[in-house]
């Protein structure tokens, strides 16, 4: 998919960047199994950059990033179709880094039940063996 430099995209994350940094796939994933993920993921929704901020490993706070990929990306299959028709929570995926342009510090959580419950869902897809990204 090409770059569309009018649509601001998002990486929630606990880690301590700053404008410049790169993102880059080949770290331990922040989810199911820590894997070395082979794709970094983001969004056209501050919404969905918020989850990932949420649910990321670590005791840090969550931190909302601006970024832009610097390479070819595609709609993140792990959402697309699997669980939403189409794919509205604008999430995609690249295999390039994501460059950091800003960061959002007005962010909003979801409330704590939601958070709770979106947490008690990952851990049972856990305990069944079910990885939350395929790649």
């Amino acid at each position: 998919m090409p770059f569309m430099s009018d649509t601001p995209f998002y990486h929630g994350t606990k880690a301590d960047l700053k404008a410049g940094d790169l993102i880059g796939a080949g770290y331990a994933s922040n989810y199911g199994q820590r894997k070395a993920a082979a794709f970094v993921y983001f969004s056209a929704t501050l919404d969905a950059a918020t989850w990932g901020a949420e649910l990321a490993q670590g005791e840090t706070p969550g931190r909302i990033y601006v970024v832009e990929p610097t390479g070819p990306y595609e709609d993140d299959p792990n959402l697309t179709d699997k669980k939403f028709p189409g794919n509205p929570t604008r999430s995609y995926r690249t295999r390039d880094p994501l460059r950091i342009v800003g960061e959002v510090t007005d962010w909003t959580g979801h409330p704590p039940e939601q958070l709770q419950a979106m947490q008690d869902h990952l851990e049972t897809l856990k305990r069944q063996g079910v990885e939350a990204i395929e790649d």
